[in-house]
């Protein structure tokens, strides 16, 4: 492709999907409460009185101490949970049941171990009605964006980590879905992996820009992947503080922008919300051990 053909007019109906999924692509939570019975039948409560909005197209990163619900307010705004009470909007429509025009990705890998990788990337499409031939026709073309050309036949087991994260985001990407949640989908790689996977997850996002919902415990990342950082408070978790992100875009390489004094400056600032929730719900996990273990 010549380096200019990304400026080539597009087709009147391409713009109109376009801003279709954009309108589809805005994320609202009002008054969100999540209540859950433990095994015992007592309820807790993982969210109280949550409302935030991600814009269409925009990258919002959210962080918290372990137990806050983060995992939590992914599986409501994917119609795979009801809220206790509030309610949760996509693209201006009431979420009650499955929400269409969304990927997931997992920190767990989401791969089929008896389909090659190939068949793993077209199942998306195919499950949408798209012929296998047509499928495995765009699952190559994402496989080679993702740098796995070469590797379609092979099983998930034969590939490293990196690797499969590369097909699990073209499995998730594949569909161009109006909406990305992101539950920790690096966390379980080394540091130089997760600095490349976060580079190429730029890359295609700028490309396509769903509006993003990306949950880490890595203040550093979510620093430099996003434009806007929310912190959860120690559970029952509810938005503590929002942050903009003013770095520009695009941003280069993740492992290089942490040097940047902007970075530093926004890193200590939400670091100085952030810890002292981790401080409180580590506090309150050890309350409970000592407790279990004085019975």
């Amino acid at each position: 492709m010549a380096a200019g053909s990304n400026h080539a007019v597009r087709p009147l109906a391409d713009l109109g999907a376009k801003e279709s999924r954009q309108e589809r692509s805005r994320i609202e939570m009002s008054g969100v409460t999540r209540r859950f019975a433990s095994p015992t039948g007592k309820l807790f409560t993982a969210l109280r009185d949550v409302n935030f909005i991600v814009e269409p197209g925009q990258f919002c990163a959210v962080v918290g101490p372990t137990g806050c619900g983060k995992s939590t307010t992914l599986g409501l705004v994917a119609g795979l949970d009801q809220p206790s009470a509030g309610t949760v909007h996509v693209g201006g429509q009431e979420v009650r049941g499955i929400t269409s025009g969304i990927s997931f990705m997992f920190q767990a890998d989401a791969l089929l171990p008896w389909k090659t990788v190939l068949g793993n990337v077209a199942m998306g499409p195919m499950f949408r009605g798209v012929s296998k031939q047509k499928a495995h026709a765009s699952a190559r073309d994402w496989l080679r964006r993702v740098g796995l050309a070469g590797f379609e036949d092979h099983h998930p087991h034969q590939l490293s980590g990196g690797m499969r994260k590369r097909a699990s985001m073209a499995a998730a990407l594949i569909n161009e879905p109006s909406i990305l949640l992101m539950d920790e989908p690096f966390g379980a790689l080394d540091v130089q992996t997760k600095a490349i996977m976060s580079n190429e997850l730029l890359g295609l996002w700028e490309e396509l820009k769903p509006s993003v919902l990306f949950i880490t415990h890595d203040l550093e990342e979510a620093v430099a992947l996003a434009d806007r950082v929310v912190v959860m408070t120690s559970r029952p978790g509810t938005i503590k503080g929002s942050y903009d992100i003013d770095l520009p875009r695009p941003r280069g390489a993740v492992q290089e922008i942490r040097f940047d004094p902007r970075f530093l400056e926004l890193h200590h600032q939400i670091w100085e919300s952030l810890k002292d929730e981790v401080e409180r719900a580590y506090a309150g996990t050890a309350q409970a051990s000592t407790t279990e273990g004085g019975k």
